[in-house]
């Protein structure tokens, strides 16, 4: 019983010699190229598997230099605003201004409000507190974030041509 089913049927005359040297050398041509097709799928899906891997490497160095860029314009902004801000002596004016939903006062002297009205000065947000600014580093402060600019008048922007109470004259202490 040693003796594998091959050998068996020689010996009961049901196939012959040359037939079974047929079959073995298929089956081992048939393993090898089985063989040979299991590595090619192997190498194929490591392949697939590399390719993946480096598009999402990609994408991740991607992401990180945005965010890298991001900081860095940030950094840039704010540091615009702290180089050109215009030292604020406390002053005993409150000049008003909206900040989204909220209604925000800063005291200024009599010389800032008066270049803050006229639109000379304007006032920005640095992180959580405002500063004041020209009107030339707040127009470049809003080229690159409109949301940072809080106050910034246009000189004669106040005066409409058909306005109604134009005759009437506004008195200079009046605040809001």
């Amino acid at each position: 019983m040693a003796n594998s089913l091959q050998e068996q049927l020689l010996k009961a005359g049901l196939v012959s010699e040359q037939k079974l040297k047929q079959t073995k050398t298929q089956k081992r041509k048939n393993k090898r190229q089985g063989g040979d097709e299991e590595a090619l799928a192997q190498e194929r899906r490591a392949r697939q598997a590399r390719a993946e891997k480096e598009r999402r490497d990609r994408e991740l160095n991607r992401e990180r230099d945005e965010q890298a860029r991001r900081k860095a314009e940030a950094n840039a902004l704010r540091q615009l605003i702290h180089d050109n801000r215009v030292r604020r002596e406390r002053g005993d004016l409150a000049y008003n201004f909206t900040d989204g939903n909220a209604l925000k006062r800063l005291y200024v002297n009599t010389e800032q409000h008066r270049g803050i009205v006229d639109g000379r000065l304007a006032i920005v947000r640095q992180d959580t507190f405002y500063e004041l600014v020209t009107a030339q580093t707040a127009a470049r402060v809003a080229e690159r974030d409109p949301s940072l600019v809080l106050v910034l008048n246009r000189p004669g922007g106040g005066q409409e041509t058909d306005d109604e109470y134009a005759e009437f004259q506004v008195p200079d202490d009046l605040m809001w």
